[in-house]
């Protein structure tokens, strides 16, 4: 019998060919990429975990609270120091100078602590110091001494806080202000159980 020759289509041979070079190619590249999408996944979870973080606000005082004094009177909600939940807060009246000092001094208590701060503001055009004393029971003292500058903004000082001993009115906090220059005279006493009077020395808000 004949043999029939086997016939080949022109270019079915590298078509073959370049088949299997695709499915070895294809092989190879589709482990790389899962092997790549494991890494770029975790990246996507630690940028969206630090974004989450940054967005966080931080907690900060406020300013405003800070550095300004209650204006009301004497056993005022303790939530108008800008201190956050105080347990009680004992504060003598907003006193002004003739030479143009504003200050209000506080006993503050809160947990297991008691300090004193008082509010004040410089408006004699000098820079200023203060002493500020908190008295407690068997004749302990804290003293802080803090500098005003000559500027009017509104400022703080208070003393370190110390373990509470006795009741809120065992303690009596004092400010004075003088002149920052040496010897200069007492230009206001401030004090948180002060009593306006009809002085020259001070006038009560």
């Amino acid at each position: 019998m004949p043999r029939h020759a086997e016939t080949r289509r022109p270019g079915s041979g590298k078509i073959r060919l370049f088949a299997l070079t695709g499915a070895v190619v294809g092989a190879v590249a589709l482990p790389l990429a899962v092997a790549s999408a494991g890494p770029v996944g975790e990246e996507e979870r630690a940028l969206g975990h630090t974004s989450r973080k940054a967005e966080r606000p931080s907690v900060r005082p406020s300013p405003a609270a800070d550095d300004k004094g209650p204006s009301a009177e004497p056993g005022d909600s303790p939530l108008l120091l800008g201190l956050g939940l105080v347990t009680a807060a004992r504060c003598g009246p907003e006193l002004t100078s003739p030479e143009g000092i504003e200050a209000q001094t506080c006993v503050l208590t809160q947990g297991e602590e008691t300090w004193a701060r008082t509010y004040f503001r410089n408006a004699t055009g000098g820079a200023l110091d203060s002493v500020l004393s908190l008295m407690g029971p068997g004749g302990r003292t804290v003293q802080m001494r803090c500098a005003g500058g000559a500027g009017d903004e509104p400022g703080t000082c208070e003393t370190p806080r110390r373990p509470t001993r006795g009741g809120l009115d065992a303690y009596t906090a004092v400010a004075e202000f003088a002149a920052r220059a040496g010897n200069g005279p007492l230009l206001l006493r401030a004090a948180s159980n002060s009593v306006p009077d009809n002085s020259e020395a001070a006038t009560g808000r």
